[in-house]
């Protein structure tokens, strides 16, 4: 191999790997928020949670997909397989473009999501003052601690204090309001997480080009033929031994 196919083929099996601790790191993630005590809540509460459900199972399967493409990849490159990498090739072009598309979405829809996010917020306070229910109360501790903030009343909450994150007591009667401050962290958050998706999708772009100009090497490298060493038989030489006569007899 060459150094371009050399480098290419590093870069494969390094992406890969990479990709493949992403992806289970995002099955893991959602494992956790389905089955995890801290998160349970989110699927107990008497709310239209289809969008957290589908939100969850979404990103369960994309990190297997991530796993499966990572291993695909991997082989392509470390057995020259040309045919796991137009695999890894095709799957690699679908996911960018899911990537690109996401982070576009992402982007033009974050007022929409933040909005959704803080009534659901509020929606939770509000049976949470109601039923004091464990899975709720649990769900609101996850919200304070994720935004760093403590009910919709404003600096002084007095009525879910429980839920409220850690501090000392300035801090806790300092708390902003949950919904206001999820929406600003939300469009404020949107060009980073509309750059990240970009960029992520550039990364698996490079690996895309590595693909190709790697399966093109294995196929020219199959392509040419090998040098062979022609063995001819030689003609054979016929040696003719005179007899030289004795000069002398022996005595």
């Amino acid at each position: 191999m060459d150094g371009c196919a050399q480098l290419c083929k590093c870069f494969l099996i390094l992406f890969n790997i990479l990709f493949a601790l992403v992806g289970l790191a995002l099955v893991s993630l959602g494992m956790w928020l389905r089955f995890g005590a801290d998160t349970r809540g989110f699927f107990d509460i008497d709310l239209k949670t289809a969008q957290f459900t589908i939100g969850v199972a979404v990103l369960v399967v994309t990190g297997a997909l991530m796993l499966l493409v990572a291993i695909i990849g991997d082989c392509g490159a470390c057995n020259h397989s040309k045919s796991a990498l137009g695999v890894f090739s095709g799957l690699l072009s679908i996911l960018i473009m899911i990537e690109i598309s996401a982070g576009v979405m992402a982007f033009m829809m974050s007022g929409k999501v933040s909005e959704e996010v803080a009534n659901f917020y509020a929606t939770i306070y509000a049976q949470y003052l109601n039923t004091r229910s464990p899975g709720q109360a649990m769900t609101l501790k996850l919200f304070h601690n994720a935004f760093g903030c403590c009910g919709i009343g404003g600096p002084i909450e007095v009525f879910v204090r429980d839920t409220c994150p850690e501090g000392n007591i300035f801090q806790q009667l300092t708390f902003p309001s949950c919904p206001s401050e999820i929406q600003d962290m939300f469009k404020s958050s949107a060009p980073m997480v509309l750059g990240g998706f970009l960029g992520t999708a550039g990364i698996m772009m490079l690996a895309l080009v590595c693909s190709v100009v790697f399966s093109r090497h294995i196929s020219q490298s199959r392509a040419t033929p090998a040098a062979y060493v022609l063995l001819t038989n030689q003609p054979s030489v016929l040696l003719h031994h005179a007899h030289v006569p004795h000069a002398a007899q022996q005595i």
